[in-house]
């Protein structure tokens, strides 16, 4: 079993994950401190596309207060952005009110009720996108940042390419010194599934993007129907989209640090636990495909740190009793050796592949801390696999988010 799952991991790793940690992205400029602030490196398309921006919200004044004027900033020729205000009512309304003429490119449509045949945001971000001015459509959450004035132009830029109609970026959450180990936790379980869905797009396999960072025509998603096939699923607006209409010609990737845009993350365990179990509440709509690379993946991963450790607790043990040359001359002491031996080597692979990919991604978590935090995942995707497989209450009261 040890050998098995390592095995399923080191495929992963090497055949997938590498793709990511080496991709020469033509519009990086090689270093990954401070180039946020930036202009990008590479030149622009030759005609620069107009961009609708759409930002849906809901009670996020203290959030809007921010954003806005962030996405007002961006150098870019030609863009709008759409706040679309689902039934706020801490202020909000208000203070886009007072705020008309203080935005040059701010456009602002207020949504009045709720509809039972879908769910709030999905209705929202729909209703954003038939009103958007422009083809090309960009998403963020009123609780991100850009990381600089050049993050549209940057995002635009991977459209530069043949049939390319999507682009995946990257959304991490921002280091909070003061909640410790959960914030370390989420930063790390948003880089591995970075590390997932932008390495599965890199072979063909895309399968999600997230709705921080997100761009795609409008239409696509006005021949696809948009949310049409899972208008009433909880969550989804992003990556059960992408699930859909995604393929391995139409997806480009953004990971050059001034497109990413940094969050907010929670701030106790509840609060994350609860939001997780609504994303993988999610994955079970995907392809049959995507969720068995998925699923094969966490599960060599749980099986990985739940027998490699005891292979290599019995192989020392045995080591010590009857010496190296002992085990050598039996056959059950050179299988212990070879699956101790692979643990080890796919521990330090991993460590390796995925503390570049953080180090290229900014850094999103301290490279000594990997091999715990990988052992940290092992155990969650195995506490999350039996929680997902529970059967859940039918007829749940839809939230906005």
């Amino acid at each position: 079993m040890c050998l098995l799952s390592v095995g399923i991991q080191l495929l992963y790793i090497l055949g997938i994950f590498s793709r990511l940690a080496f991709y020469s992205d033509p519009d990086e400029s090689g270093s990954s401190d401070g180039a946020a602030s930036l202009p990008l490196v590479a030149s622009p398309p030759a005609v620069d596309p107009p961009v609708s921006i759409i930002v849906c919200a809901w009670n996020e004044l203290e959030n809007l207060r921010t954003l806005l004027p962030l996405l007002d900033d961006q150098i870019y020729p030609d863009f709008e952005v759409l706040v679309m205000d689902d039934r706020s009512s801490d202020g909000t309304k208000e203070f886009l009110e007072k705020s008309a003429d203080r935005f040059e490119h701010v456009r602002v449509i207020r949504i009045d009720r709720e509809h039972d045949h879908v769910t709030p945001k999905k209705y929202a971000l729909t209703t954003g996108i038939r009103s958007a001015a422009h083809d090309l459509i960009l998403l963020t959450d009123a609780d991100c940042q850009p990381a600089g004035d050049y993050w549209l132009a940057g995002m635009v830029t991977q459209l530069d390419r043949p049939n390319k109609e999507i682009v995946l970026g990257f959304g991490p959450y921002k280091r909070r010194k003061k909640h410790g180990w959960i914030n370390r936790l989420i930063r790390y379980e948003t880089l591995f599934t970075a590390v997932q869905y932008l390495s599965m797009a890199l072979v063909g396999l895309p399968y999600m993007g997230v709705g921080r960072n997100l761009m795609y025509r409008r239409q696509l998603f006005l021949e696809n129907k948009g949310f049409y096939s899972h208008i009433r699923v909880l969550g989804g607006d992003d990556d059960l989209f992408i699930n859909e209409v995604a393929t391995a010609r139409n997806v480009a990737i953004s990971v050059h640090p001034a497109t990413f845009t940094y969050s907010k993350p929670k701030e106790t365990f509840a609060e994350w636990w609860h939001q997780k179990q609504r994303h993988l509440s999610v994955g079970k709509h995907y392809k049959t495909r995507n969720k068995f690379l998925l699923g094969l993946l966490s599960l060599s991963h749980v099986l990985t740190w739940l027998t490699g450790p005891i292979i290599g607790l019995i192989t020392l043990i045995t080591v010590l009793q009857s010496g190296l040359s002992g085990m050598l001359n039996q056959p059950d002491g050179q299988l212990l050796l070879i699956a101790s031996g692979l643990f080890g080597f796919r521990l330090l692979v991993f460590w390796a592949i995925v503390g570049r990919i953080s180090y290229r991604l900014g850094h999103t978590v301290d490279w000594m801390a990997i091999p715990v935090l990988d052992l940290t995942m092992g155990i969650y995707y195995g506490i999350m696999g039996v929680v997902t497989l529970r059967p859940r209450r039918k007829n749940r009261i839809m939230k906005w988010k």
